[in-house]
C-alpha cells in the first residue's frame, strides 16, 4: 500500500501540492486525474520522494519514506515517467535489465534469472523482436512500452505511471491498458483520458491546482458537475448496462449578450 497524508509540496512561494491525501491500496488501480498544471506529476515525483513534501508524509507499506534510503525505495516501487531518455549505448534488452538490478542488486546482473525477466517483460509489451536493438532507433511509443517492460522486470510490489499510453498507436494502447493491473500488485496511474481512468482504475483522485477535490470509486466520482467545475466544460454522462461509463465534453456556452440598441429616453 502506498498512502500520502496531507503532503504539500511548494516551489518557493508557489504550492504544487495542498495538503493532498491519497490511499493506493494492494491488489488495487489508483488513478490520478485532473487539468494541466493540477499537480499530477508532483504528487508521483512526492511518493517517490523524488521531491522533498514540506508537510504530511507519505507511507510505503506502512513505512514513513523520510526516515527509509532511497535505495530501499527503489527495490519497493518501479516507475515509469512521460518520456524515457536513452542512452544510445544501451540496447533494448539492456534497458529492461535494469530494472531487475534495481531490485535484485548488481549481483543479480547478467544471470539466468535475470534473462529469463527480461524476456518475458519484452514479450510482455510485444517487444521482444527488438531486444537487440538500439534504444536510440526505437519511436516514442517504441519508448514508452521499453519503459512499461523495465518496471514488470523490476517486479516491484508497487508501480508508479505518468501518462504510460502517451505515444502508442491505438493497438498498443489497449494491450497496455490491459497489462496495467498485471504490472504490480500496487499501482497508481496518472491519465489525462477519463473514460480509460473509468475502465481501468478501481479508485481516482482528482486534482485540481493542487488539492484534492473527488476521490473514491469511478462510477462515484466522475460526475458531469464535478467535471465541470474542475475542467470548465460542459459534461454530459452515459452509463452502459455493463458499467461501462462514456463522456462527452463541450465548451460552455458563452453568455448571450444583447445586440438591441439602447432606447432613447421618453417623451
Amino acid at each position: 500500500m502506498i498512502a500520502a497524508h496531507a503532503v504539500t509540496v511548494r516551489a518557493g512561494r508557489r504550492v504544487l501540492l495542498d495538503g493532498v491525501d491519497l490511499s493506493a491500496a494492494t491488489g488495487s488501480v489508483t488513478g490520478i486525474v485532473g487539468p494541466n498544471g493540477s499537480g499530477k506529476t508532483t504528487l508521483l515525483r512526492a511518493l517517490l520522494r523524488a521531491v522533498p513534501a514540506d508537510d504530511g508524509r507519505v507511507e510505503i507499506d506502512g513505512q514513513d519514506v523520510r526516515h527509509r534510503s532511497r535505495r530501499w525505495i527503489a527495490q519497493r516501487v518501479a516507475s515509469v515517467a512521460q518520456r524515457l531518455d536513452p542512452d544510445p549505448a544501451l540496447t533494448v534488452a539492456d534497458e529492461v535489465a535494469l530494472g531487475g538490478l534495481a531490485r535484485a542488486g548488481l549481483l543479480d546482473r547478467g544471470g539466468a534469472g535475470s534473462d529469463e525477466r527480461v524476456a518475458a517483460a519484452l514479450d510482455a509489451v510485444a517487444l521482444a523482436h527488438r531486444a537487440g536493438d538500439p534504444l536510440a532507433a526505437l519511436s516514442g511509443g517504441e519508448l514508452q512500452r521499453v519503459g512499461l517492460a523495465r518496471a514488470i522486470a523490476h517486479g516491484a510490489d508497487h508501480v508508479l505511471l505518468d501518462e504510460p499510453t502517451n505515444h502508442l498507436d491505438l493497438r498498443h494502447r489497449l494491450e497496455v491498458l490491459e497489462l496495467l493491473p498485471r504490472i504490480a500488485p500496487t499501482v497508481v496511474v496518472v491519465l489525462h483520458d477519463l473514460e480509460v481512468a473509468a475502465r481501468v482504475c478501481d479508485h481516482l483522485v482528482v486534482l485540481a491546482a493542487g488539492r484534492v477535490v473527488g476521490a473514491g470509486p469511478p462510477a462515484d466520482v466522475l460526475r458531469p458537475a464535478l467535471l465541470d467545475a474542475v475542467y470548465d466544460v460542459h459534461t454530459t454522462r452515459r452509463d452502459d448496462p455493463d458499467g461501462d461509463i462514456h463522456l462527452t465534453f463541450r465548451l460552455p456556452t458563452p453568455p448571450a449578450t444583447s445586440s438591441a440598441a439602447p432606447e432613447g429616453p421618453t417623451r
